[in-house]
């Protein structure tokens, strides 16, 4: 089997679990690091699937691998190679596919919890679950896409993770956390938290209480989520 690419926008927003899930499965990978100047690949068939992490940019900034990522998520949408996109990779997906992108009412940091959908698609996706504690940074959110079905909402952020077709997922939560991305981001972060008026901030004291146990359940979320995902990877 080709690699699954997995974009990185930023040092700090890297694979996490979904790079310890696909090693557990036994696929290969391949980290596109678009934060160190690596050029966007041309070839969507060179990969089995494609995965966009995070990033604190915003996909509507003039910055010049946005176009390519958009091009490259439209080719991958059209060949049926499936992707997943995680908060910036989601908001990616869905301007690709004819969404748009734009503030969110408030921004979200820290634990929300999600709720799923309850028709065929999202069971399908999701399990039998009917609701799950995620983790959320974002200040922005997308609009649904054409022909894309939303599977999960939250109180705060109505559009927190769509299907497109047989394959592709687009989310604004995430899912792929483990303890070291967290405490990571909240040492980046801590200002940014100190600066917010949201009532859908959590402060980073309350953020890392609890932490292992709100990863471990978040890791069976994902478990869920990656394994229909790689039912589709050629």
């Amino acid at each position: 089997m080709k690699p699954v690419a997995i974009f990185r926008h930023a040092p700090t927003e890297g694979p996490g679990y979904f790079a310890e899930y696909l090693d557990r499965q036994g696929i290969a990978w391949r980290l596109i690091e678009i934060d160190q100047g690596e050029l966007v690949p041309t070839k969507v068939n060179d990969f089995s699937g494609l995965a966009f992490m995070g990033g604190p940019m915003s996909v509507n900034d003039d910055l010049p691998w946005i176009a390519p990522v958009l091009n490259l998520i439209r080719a991958a949408i059209a060949g049926d190679v499936p992707t997943i996109g995680h908060c910036l990779g989601g908001q990616l997906m869905a301007k690709a596919a004819g969404g748009s992108v734009g503030p969110n009412p408030v921004k979200e940091i820290g634990w929300g919890q999600v709720e799923v959908a309850q028709h065929a698609l999202a069971r399908e996706w999701l399990g039998g679950m009917r609701s799950f504690n995620s983790f959320h940074w974002h200040g922005e959110t997308f609009s649904l896409p054409p022909d894309a079905t939303l599977i999960a909402s939250s109180t705060h952020c109505r559009n927190q993770i769509f299907v497109l077709g047989q394959h592709h997922l687009g989310m604004q939560c995430h899912i792929e956390m483990t303890p070291n991305l967290i405490e990571s981001w909240c040492s980046s972060g801590a200002g940014e938290i100190a600066a917010c008026v949201s009532p859908a901030v959590m402060q980073v004291t309350a953020i890392r209480s609890d932490l292992d146990q709100r990863v471990a359940a978040l890791h069976l979320v994902a478990d869920q989520v990656y394994s229909r995902w790689i039912q589709g990877l050629r």
